[in-house]
């Protein structure tokens, strides 16, 4: 499908934060980075975003999910097209519904889109459905970025173990040790979700600002943090597991009612807390301590966010952008990456990123035509 050596791949991210869809492309042969391209956002409108929400937390059939397909599709669409000197596709959807353990019902995961479809637009081979196979062979299906973690920090010359974190809806961290020869092998990286990071936050500024988040954390910093509850959050059942372990948003769909009495700004200053301390308590499972932690994702903005890790953390918490990578891109990126993998048959996961009980490659490639 695709020829030797590095090809341009572009990848899509559509977050749990539900803010709308980066895209990004890479250089890569699978296994190296070799270059960054050019990227782009396509931010999702208001009934957009009603549309997405009103679908969380169901699956194919169900009320909604029709309605959600369609804005996914047209939005990646819009975006992608502008993207044209990429030879291949990696998109991911927008994940609604995400039960790896089987407490609803069989185990399954649900990422709204249909690459078959963008593929017909796109004229372009679109490697989808990351996550599926991973699952049905006993895998988390998340977090899927990993490998190309592993491949960032060889990008980057680090030479000592790192923690990458993305701060999207959910949390989730992947430990990665650069000394090793390849993300496949034992002790190379570790990855798992630490809890939920910007969804609470969003929810909160939604329901009581009508605003979409809190830029820079302002309200928070106005705050003070309710400790009690950010005690009571870390009893949840989740923090008990050992890792590979995931998430869905909605997992911890009470944690607005426990900040209910609060004030808006302690409110928020208390749920910001509550995602740090979630990250702090990942360190516990880290084989051996990071030299530092490198942040991506929406929250390493927030400025009330990276100080309450800072607090929390005896190592140096610094945006991705220290070490020259581009933090709003990562995710994009990281699926830009994993569709050549893909593509050539690579593995995509395995037991120390996802729990499955072997390397394996997941995706499904659509082709036009």
């Amino acid at each position: 499908m695709l020829k030797s050596g590095p090809v341009w791949a572009v990848g899509a991210m559509s977050g749990t934060s539900l803010d709308g869809v980066d895209a990004a492309l890479v250089l890569t042969d699978g296994t190296r980075i070799l270059d960054f391209g050019r990227s782009d956002y396509r931010p999702y409108t208001e009934a957009e975003r009603a549309t997405l929400h009103a679908a969380l937390g169901h699956w194919p059939g169900e009320a909604g999910v029709e309605d959600a397909c369609e804005v996914v599709e047209t939005a990646h669409a819009e975006l992608l097209s502008g993207l044209g000197e990429a030879q291949v596709v990696g998109f991911h959807g927008q994940t609604l519904a995400h039960d790896p353990y089987g407490m609803q019902g069989p185990r399954r995961t649900h990422q709204a889109g249909d690459g078959s479809v963008l593929a017909e637009v796109l004229s372009r081979p679109v490697v989808w459905d990351f996550r599926s196979t991973d699952v049905e062979m006993g895998g988390q299906g998340a977090p899927l970025a990993p490998f190309f973690h592993f491949a960032c920090a060889k990008y980057a010359k680090l030479d000592a173990p790192a923690v990458f974190l993305n701060l999207g809806g959910v949390g989730n961290v992947t430990w990665v040790d650069p000394r090793q020869p390849s993300a496949e092998v034992p002790g190379a990286v570790l990855a798992f979700d630490t809890g939920p990071a910007n969804a609470p936050i969003n929810d909160l500024m939604r329901l009581r600002r009508k605003a979409e988040f809190d830029a820079g954390g302002e309200l928070a910093l106005a705050g003070r943090v309710d400790e009690a509850v950010v005690e009571t959050f870390l009893t949840h059942p989740y923090f008990l597991k050992m890792p590979p372990k995931s998430l869905d948003r909605n997992d911890f769909h009470d944690i607005l009612t426990r900040v209910a009495e609060l004030d808006d700004a302690d409110a928020a200053a208390t749920l910001t807390a509550c995602a740090a301390a979630s990250v702090a308590r990942a360190g516990e499972h880290y084989p051996t301590p990071p030299k530092a932690i490198y942040v991506c994702g929406g929250g390493r903005l927030n400025t009330a966010l990276m100080v309450a890790l800072q607090r929390r953390m005896n190592v140096p918490v610094q945006p991705v952008e220290d070490i020259g990578l581009d933090g709003d891109m990562l995710e994009a990126q990281a699926f830009a990456y994993l569709a050549v993998r893909v593509a050539r048959g690579m593995a995509t996961s395995g037991p120390s990123t996802t729990g499955v009980s072997a390397l394996i490659g997941g995706g499904k490639v659509s082709r036009p035509g």
